[in-house]
């Protein structure tokens, strides 16, 4: 995932939602303690910002340097720039040690994530008992009747240039390995939908796809996939430039504990 994002950070932080604060609300609640959160793929710390609001420290960590110069400052939340070579004794260390983090969470993230090496590193670092685990992401758009079938057409043409680590999402994580126990919000094979409503202009919106992977991607290779005239299209479903609408990102969440 190294290096994945750093070219659209700025699309990144202009385009991706934010998820809403009932959120992590409910995951403070499953945790007794809340000393320590760790947020991994932190990006622009758009989790570590909400998180910051129910735990006394939070890490963000992310491999992305890019990305990282553009997180949000928050008293409570420590940026760190965590590159591939850092080893898993570093790594705890670098978080605040074994058996120290009440919540640990990835946004959008973990399915880029080499699993059995972060899961390892979650079993060392929760806090147990006690610590909670939680990953999500989000996959399908719904903004109205007439704009739906246009995305869906622009969505389609997007298919040839995801990476296979990308598949998870694509079923909602149901295929997402979980060896975790549940606490009540989802479990291996079967997440908890959740919705992730917006209010979102059209800029905002066509950031949020020129922030994807494989758009840039496609870019790489020679093809605009995001061209004027697909651009224009999308723009006259929407309802014009200016329009700002009301939407619905549909997410997915897994959440559990370490088995003891």
């Amino acid at each position: 995932m190294a290096g994945k994002f750093d070219k659209q950070a700025d699309f990144y932080l202009n385009g991706r939602p934010t998820y809403p604060t009932e959120w992590y609300s409910m995951l403070a609640a499953l945790t007794p303690h809340h000393s320590l959160a760790w947020d991994v793929g932190t990006g622009n710390g758009q989790a570590a910002i909400g998180i910051a609001e129910h735990y006394e420290q939070v890490v963000g960590t992310d491999v992305s340097e890019a990305q990282l110069k553009l997180a949000m400052p928050h008293p409570r939340i420590r940026y760190l720039h965590t590159p591939l070579s850092i080893t898993d004794d570093e790594l705890v260390a670098l978080i605040g040690g074994e058996n120290s983090v009440d919540l640990i969470t990835v946004a959008t993230a973990v399915h880029w994530f080499e699993l059995p090496k972060f899961y390892s590193l979650v079993t060392r670092l929760l806090r147990k008992p006690g610590g909670v685990i939680a990953v999500w992401a989000y996959k399908g758009i719904v903004v109205s009747p007439i704009f739906d079938p246009i995305m869906k057409r622009f969505y389609d043409t997007t298919l040839p240039y995801w990476e296979p680590k990308i598949e998870s999402v694509f079923d909602d994580y149901k295929t997402l390995p979980f060896p975790f126990e549940s606490v009540g919000i989802g479990c291996e094979g079967k997440p908890q939908q959740l919705d992730i409503p917006q209010e979102v202009s059209f800029e905002k919106f066509l950031n949020m796809l020129r922030s994807w992977s494989p758009v840039n991607t496609a870019k790489d290779q020679g093809v605009d996939l995001l061209s004027e005239s697909v651009v224009k299209e999308l723009e006259n479903a929407w309802g014009g430039p200016t329009l700002i609408r009301s939407i619905t990102y549909k997410g997915f969440m897994l959440a559990g504990k370490v088995k003891l």
